[in-house]
């Protein structure tokens, strides 16, 4: 996680440096190519604001990034292990092929031992592995308006139902039903944390997630039935002014989210989000704080379930509540971005003491 590595400065400076003493311990997701990399990377160094770090492979690969073809962060784990050499050879060679646990014997390998290797060295199966990067080139169809059928083949399904399926996990809805003529639709943001799904109509934002979110689906659900509106695909002008304050977010260069949202929750749950908004970039709170800040000190529990039912992150600021005893506490998205979102906030407010902005 990334909060057990050294702080954010500190690995791109290595990185910079291509410092081999965080090889193999650290590596670097880059946002603007969708790529992940071994610090000691001959590749031209990416912005600052564009990195991520994780402490493992298995956390940039479930992030959506892809191995790098210049420092083959993937390779140590191959030199380490025939078996997974050759697998991953294959999968470079044939990405496009839906994978089995037959492909697999057919190669000679043990379906055990293959599985056990792959979670020991990358925290997922080889299978999971291949179908993650055949997800993501449907994914990325879609987003940029290309049509169901073409997706499904860009992602290697078999068949449209499959593919259905595997979309439905991540949405909750078949990719059919996001047709562009709604009301309410979504659109890809990525940022240097993981691509965002953004839900807006043409006047508010409703929605903006965590791709990877593990209650993205529920939580479309509940925002299809609060509206009784469908969901499409497409971009809309409270998306668009969400991505590019995203960017300055990112970039630390703003933390002031100007773009009119519209959140669904009780009179006591909005009241909680405004008091979370209310919390200035940089610092934090505690669930009691945020309890008697609103008039309710003894409603710490209920405050927390507020905190925990906001459906629009980083604008409602959720991340910035931690436990009494300066834990991080939960956090949706996942405690790394919990913690590298108020690594960016902290790193913004001191810049701008130094700047007198």
């Amino acid at each position: 996680m990334l909060f057990d590595l050294p702080d954010h400065q500190t690995l791109y400076a290595a990185l910079l440096a291509r410092d081999g003493r965080f090889d193999g311990q650290a590596f670097v997701c880059v946002a603007s190519t969708g790529v992940f990399c071994r610090l000691t990377c001959p590749a031209r160094k990416p912005k600052q604001e564009n990195c991520t770090f994780f402490s493992t492979i298995g956390e940039c690969i479930e992030a959506g990034y892809r191995p790098c073809k210049r420092c083959h962060p993937l390779q140590a784990a191959a030199l380490a292990d025939p078996a997974i050499a050759a697998l991953l050879h294959a999968l470079d060679d044939r990405p496009d092929l839906r994978w089995s646990e037959r492909h697999i014997e057919k190669l000679g390998y043990d379906l055990s031992t293959v599985r056990r290797s792959f979670k020991r060295q990358f925290g997922m199966t080889f299978l999971e592995m291949a179908r993650q990067r055949r997800l993501r080139e449907g994914f990325e169809t879609l987003a940029s308006g290309g049509k169901v059928i073409t997706a499904q083949h860009e992602a290697s399904f078999a068949s449209p139902s499959a593919f259905r399926s595997a979309f439905a996990r991540l949405l909750g809805c078949a990719p059919a039903d996001l047709r562009a003529d709604r009301l309410l639709r979504a659109t890809w943001i990525p940022t240097p944390l993981g691509d965002m799904i953004a839900v807006s109509s043409r006047s508010h934002l409703h929605l903006l997630e965590f791709v990877d979110r593990k209650g993205l689906p529920a939580e479309l659900a509940r925002l299809k039935a609060a509206s009784r509106e469908e969901i499409g695909f497409g971009t809309l002008p409270p998306s668009e002014q969400a991505a590019k304050e995203l960017a300055d977010y990112f970039a630390a260069r703003s933390a002031r989210f100007l773009t009119p949202l519209a959140p669904a929750g009780s009179a006591f749950t909005q009241q909680v989000w405004h008091a979370l908004r209310a919390i200035p970039a940089g610092e934090t709170r505690s669930y009691s704080d945020i309890a008697r800040q609103i008039g309710r000190p003894s409603a710490v529990r209920a405050v927390a379930r507020a905190n925990g039912a906001n459906q629009i992150a980083l604008m409602i600021p959720c991340h910035r509540v931690i436990g009494a005893d300066g834990a991080l506490t939960g956090y949706g998205g996942g405690l790394w971005r919990k913690q590298r979102l108020i690594e960016i906030e902290r790193h913004l407010r001191q810049t701008r003491k130094e700047t007198g902005a």
